[in-house]
């Protein structure tokens, strides 16, 4: 065996389709296209959605609500959790980059604290936004509470 009579392997291989290349080919005449309308033509596209006549989906669900643009996501975090991040690796100060590095909130995500759980870590606390009980409780515990 050398160079000159590799071939590949049995069935891996097939040969192209010549279409157009006259009736000999089996795929002249028509081109494998069938017969006229718009599908046979050269530079033939659909429209997105187009349901061959039929209403479109699109056109036949009724349009409601609105994206408000302004809207502020924020990422919910409970006094809880920080609590047990302050126990777990002894902290006095929680902020955004702690919360990012203990894995709870992505990189641009904003943190708001609510306050279900309870807390007893005297702990400062840096957020977007904190709810009425989150700030009562940490400030309970004397705490205090830093808006970014």
């Amino acid at each position: 065996m050398d160079l000159s009579n590799l071939k590949p392997a049995e069935g891996s291989t097939k040969t192209r389709k010549r279409i157009g290349r006259g009736q000999g080919s089996g795929h002249g005449g028509t081109s494998t296209r069938g017969h006229k309308g718009a599908k046979s033509r050269s530079g033939y596209s659909r429209k997105i959605g187009f349901e061959g006549g039929q209403m479109p989906l699109q056109r036949r669900v009724p349009k409601f609500g609105f994206k408000n643009i302004n809207r502020v996501d924020y990422k919910a975090i409970n006094i809880d959790l920080l609590q047990q991040l302050a126990e777990k690796n002894n902290l006095s100060v929680i902020d955004v980059d702690v919360l990012r590095e203990a894995g709870f909130i992505s990189k641009n995500d904003r943190v708001k604290i609510l306050g279900n759980g309870n807390i007893t870590a005297k702990i400062e606390v840096k957020a977007h936004a904190f709810s009425k009980s989150a700030v009562s409780a940490i400030e309970a515990a004397q705490g205090t509470v830093v808006k970014l």
